[in-house]
């Protein structure tokens, strides 16, 4: 085989049609060497090249003759000092942090672990045995793709709403899908599932980790799987997990891109960049530990062979390296220009704006981001929090980023959940957290309002139950969090008391009323539209069965509520004052004289200080003016200026509200309601039922 020299500049395997440019950075690596693997299944390689060590630090060369399909991976020798950051180990085979396909693991096996699990001091004793059979090998790839002139939808903020999923939990049990395609990319962009999420008015999906990942050790051995995949070993690999044919989930990636660009879908990606799955001193060496430990993860500056855990998950990425926001950049650009996704969530994002003394920076990685050329123009959205010192930082992310709002999340439930004193607060909630984001000069959709996530119990379940049922995890239902702000209606779970189950469903209904008409970013969990539950579960992270996956055999109720979310977001799509990304005044608009936003008690005058502070009050009123949308219809018709009355009625007895008045001639119409059957109007009142919600909106004559 020939070698020649590489190309420093290209990180990663890089096929150009003749042969393949290897390179890999290490900054303490004394020697690289490249292994090729005639196939994934191979136990030993076939052949392994010395690499060149350029000035920048990156070891190179390149390959006549060698491309796609084939295995490979690295070996780096230098000090095994776990006390000052370093664990080399050359008989651990090593995963390119820049592979764009990966297979494996095969199995866990001690030979997979840096240091000698059978001496008591571990930190002075290397383990020998070689990982090949067993370590996760890169694939070189063929990049090429017919994109079919594919163009991003490129929905605006205003007009996105958000369906978060898991590409195998959303599709595994659709009865419309061929058994080969449950499950995976190309059954996510299928045309039943595609119809499905444009029937609700979806425009965004936010998948759950495609990001090659691997399962704990912990959970192999208990027979459980890490199912939500924050687990990440490729950055840049698409997971087989999801794919069909072997060795085919790039192309398959791709083509489920493309065919939800068709149908007008953006593919938002939940991303992990705060740790890896490499775990903590005692997990595997898989990847970024063998090539440079002390480079690309935060060590405990009291003993360099711990690791800092920001994240609870083991170890925490170094993002304020310049190597590791490189890493970081090129994942994401990547992703964008090859293959074609719309934006990124961020996993712990708090974790990535973190300096090198662990304290959070306004000059992060992130700043640099929303000025990126490329990754600017894709929507961008953090997890803002992370488990280190002042880890929680909703409403501080920088300009161009939206950030998910968990104090809207507790708000909507505390007020349902019939708390005292909520009424203030799910004011400012529903109408944008202005609290949050105006100071820092961000638009109304900064905030990602959401009610229920995968990290929790699923609406349904958020009505049936008071306490986790975590027991299938296989951990004494000490995991997941214990205050749910949950409310189960008189028994615990599934139940045959007609009542108690009429309640709930209107409770969901009421939740999902409040997400659609609120100001900012709704996000839906996947199956909350068709009442799934994971019977209690409240931390599903580890359930690939039938717990997680959504359910599409609709009953009676479960259609009923399909077809009540159809109207909420279709009435929202009607509303123009959704598309407004200005926060509200409430001040008068000038060319109408009404307040663009109101806040109405049930005899029809607006709030005062006193009701705003009575800790018993349980009842709103939103009143929004259709001026303020600007007073006319969107151009393509597609949004109007109604004025919109929005009733919330948390008490557990009969309200009634006096309708409110305008200049111009027109009339109330129902519009929509969680009650089954609710009262007609009566002239100039509205009432409305215990535990419930109803919507007008006012049409001109």
């Amino acid at each position: 085989m020939r070698v020649e020299y590489g190309k420093a500049n290209q990180l990663g395997a890089i096929w150009d049609g003749i042969g393949t440019n290897f390179a890999v950075f290490s900054s303490h690596a004394e020697a690289v060497d490249l292994c090729l693997f005639d196939s994934t299944q191979s136990a030993r390689e076939s052949k392994r090249v010395h690499l060149a060590r350029s000035e920048s630090e990156v070891w190179s060369c390149y390959l006549p003759g060698v491309g796609p399909g084939r295995a490979y991976g690295f070996r780096a020798y230098g000090p095994f000092r776990p006390r000052d950051g370093h664990r080399f180990n050359p008989t651990k085979l090593l995963l390119d942090p820049y592979a764009k396909a990966v297979s494996g693991p095969r199995g866990w096996n001690d030979a997979l672990l840096d240091y000698d699990p059978t001496r008591k001091n571990i930190e002075l004793s290397a383990n020998h045995k070689d990982s090949a059979p067993f370590a996760p090998r890169a694939i070189i790839v063929d990049s090429r793709f017919d994109w079919q002139n594919d163009s991003p939808p490129r929905v605006p903020w205003e007009r996105t709403v958000i369906y978060e999923c898991h590409v195998k939990g959303l599709t595994k049990r659709h009865p419309g899908l061929p058994q080969e395609l449950r499950g995976t990319y190309l059954g996510l962009c299928s045309q039943p599932t595609i119809d499905h999420l444009r029937d609700i008015g979806v425009t965004a999906v936010e998948l759950l980790p495609v990001h090659k990942s691997v399962n704990e050790r912990r959970l192999t051995d208990l027979g459980l799987t890490n199912y939500w995949g924050y687990n990440t070993v490729g950055f840049f690999a698409p997971d087989d997990r999801f794919s069909c044919a072997k060795g085919q989930e790039v192309f398959e990636f791709k083509t489920m891109v493309r065919q939800l660009h068709k149908a007008g879908i953006e593919v938002i990606l939940d991303v992990v960049y705060n740790h890896t799955g490499e775990s903590d001193r005692y997990g595997p060496t898989l990847f970024l530990r063998g090539l440079d430990n002390s480079v690309y993860y935060r060590l405990d500056p009291d003993d360099l062979s711990k690791y800092v855990n920001y994240t609870g998950c083991g170890n925490t990425l170094n993002a304020a390296h310049p190597r590791v926001q490189r890493l970081i950049a090129d994942s994401l650009r990547y992703w964008v220009e090859e293959m074609h996704v719309d934006g990124f969530r961020f996993d712990l994002a708090n974790t990535l704006t973190r300096d090198q003394s662990g304290k959070v920076s306004q000059e992060n990685l992130f700043a640099s981001l929303v000025q990126d050329p490329i990754l600017s123009r894709v929507k961008l959205i953090a997890e803002p929090w992370d488990l280190g010192p002042n880890g929680y930082c909703l409403g501080r992310m920088p300009r161009g980023m939206s950030e998910w709002n968990d104090k809207y999340r507790d708000a909507v439930r505390r007020f349902w959940r019939g708390d005292p004193g909520q009424v203030g607060e799910l004011a400012t909630r529903i109408s944008g957290s202005s609290d949050l984001f105006e100071s820092q000069g961000k638009k109304a959709q900064a905030g990602i309002n959401y009610i229920t996530c995968h990290d929790g119990f699923t609406l349904r379940d958020l009505v049936s139950y008071n306490e986790k049922h975590n027991e299938a995890n296989k951990e004494q239902n000490r995991d997941g969090r214990n205050d749910n702000l949950s409310r189960n209606f008189g028994r615990e779970g599934p139940t045959d008391d007609p009542e108690i189950d009429r309640s709930r469903d209107q409770m969901v209904k009421n939740f999902l009323a409040t997400l659609a008409f609120s100001h900012g970013v709704p996000m839906i969990l996947q199956g909350d539209e068709m009442g799934r539950t994971q019977r209690g579960n409240n931390n599903a992270y580890c359930q690939d069965n039938e717990l997680s996956w959504v359910d599409w055999h609709l009953e009676a109720d479960r259609q009923s509520l399909l077809d009540f979310v159809r109207r909420l977001f279709a009435i929202r799509r009607r509303c123009a004052f959704f598309l407004r990304q200005d926060f509200f005044s409430g001040e008068k608009i000038p060319s109408t004289g009404e307040k663009d936003l109101a806040w109405l008690r049930p005899v029809g005058s607006e709030m005062t200080e006193k009701e705003w502070r009575d800790p018993k009050r349980r009842v709103l009123g939103v009143l929004l003016s259709g001026g303020s949308a600007g007073g006319r219809a969107t151009s393509d018709g597609s949004a109007e200026p109604f004025s919109f009355f929005l009733l919330l009625n948390a008490e557990d007895h009969e309200v009634g509200f006096a309708l409110p008045r305008f200049s111009l001639k027109g009339r109330w119409t129902d519009a929509l309601s969680s009650e089954r059957n609710p009262r007609p109007l009566q002239g100039a009142y509205a009432s409305l039922g215990p535990r419930s919600m109803r919507l007008l909106l006012y049409e001109l004559d």
